[in-house]
């Protein structure tokens, strides 16, 4: 429910410049309801992660605030945002994997041709 939250009033109602490219991947909250971790990702450099993260941390009172209309407990949590990078390695390894793929690939399809060629039955050929 916090992700669903701070996701929705991060897309539609903050208008803070510096908050851009964010994707909210998930909340973690603490057993005893006080604290929420939300983890999010930057799409940009890190000077763009960095200027995201202080408009979001200015932002924390007003999320915490929607966050409060939606969850009826005795607590509101306190939101922690976090940076998290999987999906930007995810996007570098799959660089990775693309470059290196194809190569091997080529590579199989040679050897696969030449061995359907040596291996084949000769019962199966014409005379």
């Amino acid at each position: 429910m916090i992700r669903e939250v701070v996701s929705t009033a991060i897309l539609f109602e903050l208008r803070d410049p510096r908050i851009q490219n964010v994707t909210v991947l998930g909340a973690d909250v603490s057993p005893d309801l006080r604290y929420a971790t939300v983890r999010i990702s930057v799409m940009g450099d890190e000077k763009m992660a960095a200027l995201t993260m202080h408009g979001l941390t200015s932002a924390k009172g007003y999320l915490q605030s929607r966050v409060a209309e939606y969850i009826k407990s005795r607590y509101t949590p306190e939101l922690r945002f976090v940076l998290d990078d999987t999906v930007q390695k995810a996007v570098q390894t799959s660089a990775i994997l693309r470059d290196v793929l194809p190569a091997e690939h080529g590579d199989q399809t040679d050897q696969e041709d030449g061995l359907e060629v040596s291996g084949s039955d000769p019962d199966l050929q014409e005379s």
